[in-house]
């Protein structure tokens, strides 16, 4: 039988996935098959697998640090918002239906199935189970609706471990209140609490737990310090939104309010000389060497967007000025004459007029391309000069399709044979459906060679090799968790 432990936190955004991570990599070091689960997780960053199915990110990172190809079996519900009230439903990877919160908390039994289905097919092929919860435990509102946090624990019996974040301050109250909001039942479940993001000493910390364990009678089962990583964040929550500090070359990319997938830009962020800045408003793109336009999941609003906030001007203004433009699928379908929904797939809007940068008009499709695929380019833009046979390799998830209806020509012959991506006749402007393309290591260092010499920058031999960064970080992330915990209490949870 598996052996299995569930991290549930005291809110959203305290560690969990994070944690999860790290505990997915310590024992995997030891020698178990151990695996994530998330029954349901809610997020714009989603990721596709080898078979074609759509999966939270969270779950990948935590996948990739266990030494696991990722699965949708990991993350069998995924809820992608629309709206303030709504989301696009994804069972198993593949779109289910637009819900409203109050109509999909009505299929709550059939999504038990679904759920009960994938962790048994999960847990029948590994040792260690790896559970992850969703927001804050104690939501007393939802607990007879719950199915991602102590309701998932009573499914299916799990030890739970309580994440609480010390870097937002009153740690002590959040893990006390979420104790006592809780059912009789459920507490009873939880076996230890960790604090996390803990910066200073602990000395001074100590007094107070050993309080709260009194309170609780629960065990501390260790202070995890603030770290420093560069693993993917789950999603709009992140602090990389504020962008970061240095010189070298600036790149902007379009805070869009659906933005999805920003972790197509995380390799980019990784490059010293690259400094990147979230444009959200009109006037801050002087200093912008390259323009991004990430995802959407909603791109006609989001069009909208970029005209109401007048960010069009500024693009369009440095676009005069030789500035290069990247767009990555709904920033694709922005750079665009125009986008066509019909259907009303993502908006209620039926048609938008696009940035008109490249020849191609967009109209969304009821049916949903998720699918991993390479190529190579056929034609090259003024960023990339050695294009030649290059091969690149990404991933697709998008709900239109985009033709060129004049002058432009197609980027990339995919191994399918067919054609992805626009250049504009001009060669300043690329837009492509592929995400993770920034990963392809070579494709990367070539576009910014061409800007560090452009700028007079030292040019670099050798990108940094994505993979093998993630795999120290995994590690890095394992190594500093196993120092701050009591593993020998978290393996008597897990009875092994």
């Amino acid at each position: 039988m598996e052996k299995k432990v569930m991290f549930l936190g005291t809110g959203s955004s305290v560690g969990k996935s994070i944690l999860t991570a790290a505990l997915c990599r310590i024992f995997y070091r030891k020698g178990y098959k151990v695996a994530p689960f998330k029954s349901q997780n809610m997020a714009l960053n989603s990721f596709v697998t080898k078979d074609g199915k759509e999966m939270g990110r969270a779950q990948v990172v935590q996948a990739e640090a266990a030494g696991l190809e990722p699965t949708v079996e990991m993350n069998p519900i995924l809820l992608k918002p629309t709206t303030d009230i709504g989301s696009q439903v994804i069972l198993n990877g593949k779109v289910y239906k637009n819900l409203k919160a109050a109509d999909y908390y009505l299929e709550k039994d059939y999504l038990k199935t679904v759920i009960m289905k994938s962790y048994n097919n999960l847990s029948s092929k590994h040792d260690v189970i790896m559970i992850e919860g969703a927001g804050g435990c104690a939501e007393i509102n939802l607990r007879d609706k719950d199915i991602v946090n102590m309701g998932l624990a009573e499914m299916i019996d799990a030890p739970v471990i309580l994440i609480g974040d010390i870097d937002r301050g009153g740690v002590f109250a959040s893990i006390y209140g979420s104790f006592m909001l809780l059912e009789p039942e459920d507490r009873k479940r939880i076996k230890g609490f960790i604090i996390n993001k803990f910066r200073g000493d602990v000395d001074l910390l100590t007094p107070g737990i050993k309080m709260l364990e009194e309170m609780i009678d629960i065990p501390c089962l260790g202070v995890i310090p603030h770290m420093e990583l560069n693993i993917d964040d789950e999603d709009s929550v992140t602090h990389r939104f504020e962008g970061n500090k240095g010189s070298g070359i600036n790149i902007g990319i379009i805070k869009l309010p659906h933005i999805s997938n920003f972790s197509d830009f995380t390799p980019l962020e990784l490059e010293k000389d690259v400094n990147i800045k979230y444009i959200s408003s009109k006037g801050q793109m002087d200093d912008i060497d390259l323009i991004l336009i990430p995802g959407s999941k909603n791109t006609i609003d989001d069009m909208r967007f970029i005209f109401d906030r007048g960010i069009d001007q500024d693009i369009y203004r440095k676009y005069k000025s030789g500035t290069n433009i990247i767009g990555i699928c709904g920033g694709y379908q922005i750079l665009g004459r125009e986008i066509i929904d019909d259907n009303n797939v993502e908006s209620s809007i039926n048609r938008i007029n696009g940035l008109g940068l490249l020849n191609t008009k967009t109209i969304m499709a009821k049916e949903k391309s998720t699918t991993q695929i390479s190529g190579e380019f056929i034609n090259g833009f003024e960023l990339l000069k050695d294009f030649e046979d290059m091969p690149v390799s990404g991933y697709e998830i998008h709900m239109g399709e985009t033709e060129i209806i004049a002058n432009d020509v197609p980027a990339i012959r995919l191994e399918n044979g067919k054609l992805d991506g626009t250049i504009s006749k001009c060669g300043k402007i690329f837009g492509t459906y592929l995400h993770g393309i920034f990963e392809n290591d070579k494709f990367r260092n070539n576009i910014l060679n061409y800007m560090r010499e452009k700028k007079g920058l030292e040019m670099v031999a050798e990108s940094i090799d994505y993979k093998s960064l993630k795999e120290r970080e995994y590690d890095k992330l394992a190594d500093t968790v196993s120092e701050h915990i009591d593993l020998t209490k978290i393996m008597e949870i897990l009875e092994l």
